[in-house]
């Protein structure tokens, strides 16, 4: 599957560090570019296909899980979505029902961000639930339920400095001051859905970049880590 952007935003054309985050506007983590249908239509296929792949949701983060639909639902309107009672007509044309059942199974059919909750178990926030179509390395099925480090334990460079200061973060982010970030890699195949990426000898011809957004809920404390996904043809 190839669903290439023209170019990356400026701001992703540096060099990304871990954690590397500065502040975020607080109605610009979610994002509509110019391959928004055709993402949309990918998600759609994998969340039909393959919900136990992308799609989980402790119950009790539910909760959560809906109000950070209630906080998508603000900002939409602003992207080019009309929002009504009981249903989201999309840029591209769409009606998305609002199912408050199953928050995040809207939200996958609604935004290009994959959307992670992650709430704080001790003294380590926890991904709790996720809608995660376009994993870049990583399984939602290894990681649903686990800390922080845990979800971090096949990056090399986090090591344990990296750790605590990623820890402070979702510690210190305030409700309406979100934080964002972005990594880029090459890849050698421009498919979005790669839990699993291939090492080869294969010329790295795709540049792929994220958009990290982190915010605080008002109401549950949760924290969202939100992810919007580029890929450009190029070095």
């Amino acid at each position: 599957m190839m669903i290439l952007q023209d170019t990356l935003p400026e701001a992703q054309r540096g060099a990304a560090e871990l954690p590397g985050v500065g502040p975020c506007a607080a109605d610009d983590w979610l994002r509509v570019d110019e391959v928004y249908a055709a993402q949309m239509a990918y998600r759609a296929e994998l969340i039909a296909d393959r919900p136990e792949a992308v799609l989980w949701c402790d119950p009790p983060a539910v909760e959560a899980a809906c109000e950070v639909l209630s906080e998508a639902l603000l900002l939409l309107p602003g992207l080019g979505f009309e929002v009504g009672e009981e249903q989201v007509t999309t840029p591209d044309g769409r009606r998305v029902a609002l199912d408050w059942s199953a928050p995040l199974w809207t939200l996958g059919h609604l935004v290009q961000e994959d959307i992670c909750v992650l709430q704080k178990h001790g003294e380590e926030h926890v991904l709790t639930g996720a809608v995660l179509c376009f994993p870049a390395n990583w399984r939602l099925a290894d990681k649903a339920g686990r800390p922080l480090v845990g979800i971090h334990d096949t990056v090399v460079e986090y090591d344990d400095n990296i750790a605590r200061r990623v820890q402070r973060l979702f510690d210190g982010v305030r409700v309406g001051r979100p934080l964002w970030r972005f990594n880029r890699l090459s890849y050698a195949e421009p498919d979005l859905h790669q839990p699993r990426r291939i090492a080869d000898d294969r010329p790295r011809v795709f540049q792929r970049s994220e958009r990290q957004c982190i915010l605080r809920l008002p109401k549950s404390d949760a924290v969202i880590f939100t992810i919007h996904t580029w890929v450009v043809r190029g070095a």
